[in-house]
C-alpha cells in the first residue's frame, strides 16, 4: 500500500498542478463568469470523470498506445483541437443572445457535462501526463501496481475537485457581476472564444 507522507506529497504536487493555467481550468473559470458558478461546477464533474478515463488508461496500460503510436496520439489531438474550435465558435455565436436578455441564463447541466468529458477525455497530453508522473509516486514492493494507479488517480481528482471547485464558486461570483451588463458579458464570450481559438492551435501543434 501506498505510504501515508508519499500520499501527502502527492496530493500537495496535484494542487499546484491543478492550479496551473490549462485548457481544463480556464474552461471552468469562463463558463462560471459567463453561465453561473453551477455551471462551472458541473464543467469541473464532467472533467472529472474524464480524468477517471485517463487513471484507468494508465492503470490498465491502454495510454501506452498514444505514447508510442503517432497515428493514435494525432487523431485523437485533432478531435480534441476541433472540439476546442467547435467551443469556441459556441462563445462567438452568443453574442447574438447577449443584448435579448439581462439574465444570466444557465446552460443545461448535461450539457456542460458532456463538454466537461469530452475536453478532457480528447486531450491526449494528460494521459501521457500521467503516464510519467503516476508511476512517481507509486511502489512495486508495496503492492499492485494497477492499484496504486487508481488510488493515485482518486487523490489527483480529489485535488482537481477541490481547486477547480473553488474557481468555479470565485469565478461565479464575479460573473454575477458582470451579468448585469450585456456589453461586459459580450466581452466575456469574445475573449472566451479567442482564448478556446488558441487553445486548439496550442494542442494542435503539440508533440508527444
Amino acid at each position: 500500500m501506498i505510504q501515508i507522507d508519499t500520499l501527502i506529497l502527492f496530493f500537495g504536487a496535484s494542487l499546484l498542478l491543478a492550479l496551473a493555467p490549462g485548457p481544463d481550468n480556464i474552461f471552468v473559470l469562463t463558463q462560471s463568469a459567463v453561465h453561473g458558478k453551477a455551471s462551472g461546477l458541473f464543467v469541473t464533474l464532467g472533467l472529472c470523470t474524464g480524468l477517471v478515463v485517463h487513471t484507468t488508461a494508465v492503470a490498465f496500460g491502454i495510454a501506452v498506445i498514444f505514447q508510442t503510436s503517432a497515428v493514435a496520439f494525432t487523431l485523437l489531438k485533432i478531435a480534441g483541437a476541433c472540439y476546442l474550435l467547435y467551443l469556441a465558435w459556441l462563445a462567438f455565436r452568443s453574442r447574438e443572445t447577449v443584448s435579448e436578455s439581462k439574465e444570466n441564463v444557465s446552460l443545461e447541466f448535461g450539457k456542460l457535462y458532456r463538454r466537461g468529458i469530452i475536453m478532457n477525455i480528447t486531450n491526449p497530453k494528460v494521459s501521457v501526463f500521467f503516464l510519467a508522473f503516476l508511476p512517481q509516486f507509486a511502489d512495486p514492493a508495496r503492492g499492485q501496481l494497477t492499484v496504486q494507479m487508481i488510488i493515485l488517480g482518486m487523490v489527483f481528482i480529489l485535488a482537481t475537485v477541490l481547486v477547480f471547485g473553488a474557481i468555479a464558486i470565485l469565478a461565479g461570483s464575479i460573473g454575477q457581476w458582470i451579468g448585469r451588463s450585456a456589453k461586459a458579458r459580450l466581452l466575456i464570450n469574445r475573449l472566451t472564444g479567442m482564448l478556446f481559438i488558441a487553445l486548439a492551435l496550442k494542442l494542435a501543434l503539440t508533440e508527444r
